[in-house]
């Protein structure tokens, strides 16, 4: 990725820091000042920002910019590694500026506290030479797609889930787009973030530090970076493959007659209920049971059933006592389990999963199923605060 103009000179301590690449005729010193001459901009701060940020920052890329707009939680920590257990409760990015500072106080920390929008996003992505895509929902991966075309920047991606992650160089030149893979989101709710579903730790860090890779081999021109290919990396099986994508002529951002000119509303594009709409569809409040009208119920010993519809490894960590057991995916073969007990509260971690129980329940007949509102975790913070939260 050639400059206009010609890149400082590098100092001394500078010549130390990077000799093990300047020793390298791949990239050299003419490589080195390339790299910092180059501006990246990540996007999130977390699992995949981590690896990204720390090798980026280490390998001497001039320019970072971080957009993120969460804080340091405990459950961030076993994967999150640019951030540690004094950084809980801190902003991720006044925690990874930090740690970055640290590890290279040369290289140039710009962040971005925010939710990455269709209102900032070419506006931010035009002061930067490729932008890393380290999120992990798929409005946010389209709009950064779209951005990424529009304003004719490489995104370097990356996703992960339990055990297996992707990696790819979109919208690079005369390269395929993330649309040109994947021309329609899944449905609603229908992939499990890595809340819902879990990952490994140490996942994020094989497919960021992939991320690192190709944007320094995009900085500096070299090698064959995963444009037009696709990696997929399973962890439990220690394999790597590789998809051949082509770039779709078809495609509305990048094909030959593009239809998608400007970013768009992505979470109606995926399926996601603006907050209004989602209120409409919320359920009645009689169809909702609070954590505090559940422990009444309980120390009355009332005659209910207490339906937690979350996963086995979930119920092992914590669980209400009195609840029975049944996984969201097998209460539709388990119903008959459920004949004479019409009235049940509903729960799982957050009420998401219970809500979409409780919708079943009800188109089977069983017209008393209430969701708990905020699930377990509602319970653990307004009730038993001794249980542990995951």
């Amino acid at each position: 990725m050639k400059k206009d103009n010609t890149p400082p000179a590098l100092t001394n301590e500078e010549v130390a820091r990077y000799s093990r690449h300047l020793i390298m005729p791949e990239v050299g010193m003419a490589g080195q000042l390339e790299l910092k001459a180059a501006r990246v901009l990540c996007i999130g701060a977390g699992g995949l920002g981590s690896p990204v940020l720390l090798y980026l920052a280490a390998a001497g890329v001039g320019t970072l910019g971080l957009v993120d707009f969460d804080e340091v939680d405990y459950s961030n920590l076993h994967r999150q590694i640019i951030h540690g257990t004094p950084d809980v409760g801190r902003s991720k990015l006044d925690s990874a500026k930090s740690r970055l500072n640290a590890l290279n106080p040369e290289v140039e920390v710009v962040t971005y506290e925010m939710a990455l929008s269709s209102e900032n996003a070419l506006g931010l992505f035009a002061d930067y030479d490729l932008v890393i895509d380290g999120t992990d929902n798929f409005p946010t991966r389209y709009l950064v797609n779209d951005a990424c075309v529009i304003q004719g920047k490489p995104n370097i991606y990356g996703s992960i889930f339990r055990f297996e992650g992707q990696a790819s160089v979109f919208a690079a030149k005369d390269g395929p787009c993330y649309r040109c893979l994947y021309p329609e989101p899944p449905p609603p709710g229908l992939v499990p973030s890595c809340a819902e579903g879990g990952v490994l730790g140490i996942l994020p860090g094989v497919i960021g530090t992939l991320q690192a890779t190709e944007a320094i081999k995009v900085i500096l021109g070299i090698g064959e970076p995963l444009i037009g290919r696709f990696l997929i990396f399973d962890a439990l099986k220690m394999r790597f493959r590789e998809l051949k994508l082509r770039k779709d002529p078809d495609c509305p951002v990048c094909g030959e007659h593009p239809t998608v000119t400007q970013l768009i509303d992505y979470e109606q594009f995926c399926g996601i209920a603006p907050a209004a709409q989602a209120a409409a569809l919320a359920p009645e409040a009689e169809d909702e049971a609070t954590v505090e009208e559940l422990k009444t119920r309980l120390d009355h010993q009332e005659s209910f059933l207490l339906l937690d519809v979350r996963e086995p490894q979930e119920f092992e960590i914590c669980r209400i006592p009195g609840s029975v057991l049944i996984p969201l995916g097998d209460l539709p073969s388990r119903l008959s389990e459920l004949e004479g007990r019409d009235d049940m509260i509903v729960h799982c971690k957050s009420g998401v999963r219970s809500g979409k129980a409780v919708r079943l329940l009800r188109k089977a007949g069983y017209s008393k199923a209430r969701n708990l509102k905020g699930g377990i975790l509602a319970w653990i913070d307004r009730i038993d605060p001794t249980l542990p939260k995951y």
